[in-house]
């Protein structure tokens, strides 16, 4: 994912919307997020090596979170496996979207996703010598899939009682060019144009988990999420306020991302994005993004839990 400048004047714009607190229902079920589980999922992914598309510690990690899933008895497992060339290359790879929907004879139903990929070098390391290199992608992309699978682990025990649950396992986001946005996000994109869902029966919205697991990381309201799924914003960071997180979901304007969102508004979903996005010392991402230090000892299970149990009292309390 990378950041743009089409919505920077929204950044740091404070929301007038009152306390999301008292917008989220007084009868509220709390389900517990298992944090540990999360992290032992985390360093399953790292321990393979990046997940550059193409590499076999990519096609060792397809198959670990397909069979994972599996594991969970989805009523539907569907892999998507088309041949994409890398940007800024003539080199063809397969990729795999990794799709799975739990509840879905249910007439509601909503899809979380993230990317598993990680970028093919970390050109933003401080050391140039780095700028070639792939890195663990701890943090972007492991982390986000890690509170997917918890929660697939959940979804496995008991299904909410409103709605289904799809899940989303997005590849090849993070190969993109700078100052190209459409190289960014070539597997979402796929999705989007080859939508698994009959007409009229698509989520009621989406949710994306991007780098979430962060150190001391706040989530700022994504400025294209706001704009083109400004209730779902609303929806999610009240059930973040009513699960203790209020500090952590800030309800305040973040920057512009070009993230694996964009394409699935494009089809009609509303769709959000939960990013660490206005980080105090950059401005931008956490400081590990794109560089070698994004690795496990980098990342933090107090905004693992975070998200991960925002989005288990969020699909439970439908």
């Amino acid at each position: 994912m990378m950041i743009t400048t089409m919505l920077c004047s929204c950044t740091g714009a404070q929301r007038n919307t009152g306390s999301v607190a008292e917008e989220a229902a007084e009868s509220y079920q709390k389900v517990t997020f298992d944090t540990d589980s999360a992290m032992n999922f985390l360093l399953m992914q790292t321990a393979a090596g990046p997940r550059v598309p193409g590499s076999g510690a990519h096609a060792a990690t397809a198959r670990f979170l397909t069979d994972k899933l599996a594991s969970y008895h989805p009523d539907t497992l569907l892999v998507q496996n088309p041949q994409i060339t890398v940007p800024g290359t003539d080199k063809s790879v397969t990729i795999s979207n990794i799709f799975a929907r739990w509840g879905a004879e249910k007439p509601a139903h909503i899809l979380l996703l993230a990317h598993w990929d990680t970028r093919p070098f970390a050109d933003n390391d401080p050391d140039a010598a780095n700028h070639s290199i792939p890195f663990d992608g701890a943090n972007d992309g492991a982390s986000g899939v890690a509170v997917l699978l918890e929660v697939a682990r959940n979804l496995a025990q008991r299904l909410p009682d409103n709605i289904g649950v799809d899940l989303l396992l997005t590849d090849l986001e993070d190969s993109g060019i700078s100052n190209d946005d459409d190289s960014w996000c070539l597997g979402s994109q796929y999705f989007a144009d080859n939508l698994p869902y009959q007409p009229g029966q698509f989520p009621r919205y989406a949710i994306l988990l991007d780098m979430v697991g962060g150190k001391n990381a706040l989530f700022h309201r994504e400025a294209f999420s706001d704009r083109l799924a400004h209730d779902v914003v609303d929806h999610v960071w009240a059930a973040a306020a009513q699960s203790g997180f209020g500090d952590k979901f800030v309800n305040m304007y973040g920057n512009p991302i070009n993230d694996d969102h964009i394409p699935l508004n494009r089809t009609g979903i509303p769709t959000i994005d939960i990013i660490e996005n206005n980080n105090s010392a950059t401005g931008s991402f956490n400081p590990t993004w794109h560089t070698m230090d994004d690795n496990y000892d980098n990342i933090d299970p107090k905004s693992i839990n975070a998200v991960g149990q925002t989005i288990l009292n969020l699909i439970y309390n439908e």
